[in-house]
């Protein structure tokens, strides 16, 4: 993992960030790879707020993984700030590497050096797997979350 890099996503990285979302059952359904304008003002947002980290891991150039950080000042916890992971992605040919770990490590470090408290994340209670990977890094599944599309 020594030639691996952690980095702030660039605009070039747009395109191997949202092949990698739509790269299972789920993302296939709800990504759209063919058209990038809509991840490109995304990007935009994302890259003007600095409580969003958007960051790629690059292994010899190449995109091999992704996640984004949000830091969430907050009233309650005593005036806790806490931080949220999302959209967590691996590249195929890296699944079972421990980049999934590394990437995870990555910001529950940067969380702390943000000053926050508490670190959560959401996983679709269809990917069984992806709830064992958190368990094993210490994370407690302690609540049960709800959407509502807009």
């Amino acid at each position: 993992m020594s030639d691996l890099e952690i980095r702030p996503a660039a605009p070039e990285d747009i395109p191997a960030i949202v092949a990698m979302l739509a790269d299972d059952s789920l993302g296939a359904q709800r990504e759209s790879p063919d058209d990038l304008t809509p991840y490109r003002m995304a990007y935009d947002r994302l890259a003007g707020d600095p409580n969003q980290h958007l960051v790629v891991a690059a292994r010899g150039g190449k995109v091999v993984g992704t996640l984004q950080l949000t830091v969430v000042p907050g009233l309650s916890r005593r005036g806790s700030t806490r931080s949220i992971i999302e959209g967590v992605r691996v590249h195929s040919a890296e699944r079972g590497s421990g980049l999934g770990t590394r990437l995870i490590e990555w910001a529950v470090d940067e969380s702390a050096c943000q000053g926050c408290q508490l670190v959560q994340l959401t996983s679709d209670v269809t990917r069984t797997d992806a709830h064992r990977f958190y368990e094993r890094l210490g994370f407690e599944a302690s609540h049960v979350g709800f959407k509502k599309p807009l």
